[in-house]
C-alpha cells in the first residue's frame, strides 16, 4: 500500500462498485492481502463501511490521539486505530461518534474496544471493534495521526481504501482498485458457474481438482 490518495482521485463510481462486493471476495481478488484480524467485527452485522484510511496510534488506555484525529480528519475518512488489541478500556463512545459524524468521518475501525455500543448502533455510525469495555481512558499520550499503523499483519497507510461488512474489514491499495474490481467480477462469474454445476450434482472435489491431494485409497 502506499501514498495518501484522495477519494476524489478514484474514478467516479469505482469505490461504490468495489464496496458492493463482499470483503472475502475483495481479499481474494486482491491476492489475499489486506484482511484485518477476524476479531475486529461490526457492532451490528448490518453495518457497512467504506472510505479512506486515516491511521491512528492511540496507546492502550489513552484516547487523546482519537480527539486529535477527529480534529484533523476530512470528510470520507475512516479512523483506523491501533489500540494494542486490548479490551481493558473503551476509548471511543457516543460523544466521540457524534464529533466524528459532525466532521463527515465515515466510520471507525479499532484494534481494541469501544463503549456506548447501543448508542453507536442507534446513531448509525459504523464501528468495527474487538469488543466493548465500559472502562474509561486517560488523555495524556498524543500517539500519532496520519502515520502508518500495523493491525494484525496489515500495515495501514493514509489513503488506503477501507471496506467493512458483516464478515470483517479489508484494506486495499487505492492504486490497485480498478484491477481488484476486474478480478472480483471474474471471481463472481466463476463462482456462479460453480454453483450451477454443484446444483447439477458435481462435487467440489472435482470442480476444484482436489482429488489428487487425497490419499490413494481415499
Amino acid at each position: 500500500m502506499g501514498e495518501t490518495t484522495d477519494l476524489a482521485q478514484i474514478p467516479p463510481g469505482l469505490l461504490d462498485e468495489v464496496a458492493s462486493f463482499g470483503t472475502a471476495t475483495l481479499h481474494e481478488a486482491a491476492g489475499r492481502i489486506g484482511a484485518l484480524p477476524g476479531a475486529i467485527a461490526p457492532l451490528d452485522r448490518g453495518m457497512r463501511l467504506r472510505g479512506r484510511a486515516l491511521p491512528v496510534f492511540s496507546p492502550a488506555g489513552d484516547n487523546l490521539a482519537l480527539h486529535h484525529a477527529i480534529a484533523l480528519a476530512q470528510p470520507g475518512d475512516i479512523l483506523v486505530v491501533s489500540h494494542g488489541g486490548t479490551l481493558s478500556h473503551g476509548p471511543f463512545g457516543d460523544i466521540l461518534a457524534l464529533a466524528a459524524q459532525a466532521r463527515g468521518i465515515a466510520g471507525l475501525v479499532i484494534d481494541g474496544a469501544v463503549r456506548d455500543s447501543d448508542s453507536l448502533i442507534a446513531m448509525n455510525f459504523p464501528v468495527f471493534a474487538r469488543g466493548c469495555s465500559i472502562q474509561g481512558t486517560i488523555k495524556r499520550d498524543p500517539g500519532t495521526v496520519g502515520v502508518p499503523v500495523l493491525i494484525g499483519t496489515v500495515t495501514v497507510y493514509p489513503g488506503d481504501v477501507v471496506i467493512g461488512d458483516a464478515d470483517g474489514v479489508v484494506v486495499l491499495p487505492p492504486t490497485q482498485l480498478a484491477a481488484i474490481h476486474a478480478t472480483a467480477l471474474d471471481r463472481l462469474a466463476a463462482e456462479a458457474d460453480m454453483r450451477e454445476r454443484i446444483v447439477k450434482g458435481h462435487l467440489t472435489l472435482d470442480l476444484l481438482g482436489l482429488r489428487g491431494l487425497l490419499p490413494k485409497d481415499g
